[in-house]
């Protein structure tokens, strides 16, 4: 379990149920509090209004549905979030190039260490 991230509200945007389990078992164990899952933008963003967050794991594409109106209201609160995705990041605008990027298959090392850095990240910035 990893300090910085225990009882960290994590987000989970993914529209692929098996896979969405998956990634809130790995959070479980670095010691996150899972919010969610959102398996579609109007579910994600309902649960960014009502719920407090402190990251967000975004898979970019929901069933069709590209995931950035809520990386969109995210930003505006101040979120640090990671973009997950099965393909290349071809598909992301000009604008939501600086973000992190995260390939799926997830691999718990690899999602602490994003986590822990947008952690230390939003740190710096305070």
């Amino acid at each position: 379990m990893s300090n910085q991230l225990s009882g960290r509200r994590v987000l989970v945007v993914e529209d692929e149920m098996m896979v969405s389990w998956m990634l809130e078992d790995m959070l479980a164990e670095l010691g996150c509090e899972v919010v969610g899952p959102a398996a579609w933008v109007g579910q994600a963003l309902a649960i960014v209004d009502a719920e407090t967050i402190d990251l967000a794991v975004l898979d970019v594409n929901l069933n069709g549905q590209k995931s950035f109106p809520v990386a969109d209201a995210l930003v505006a609160r101040g979120v640090p979030f990671v973009f997950s995705t099965g393909y290349n990041n071809d598909g992301i605008p000009d604008s939501y190039k600086d973000f992190p990027m995260m390939q799926k298959p997830y691999d718990q090392g690899n999602l602490s260490t994003i986590l822990e850095s947008l952690v230390t990240a939003r740190k710096s910035l305070s």
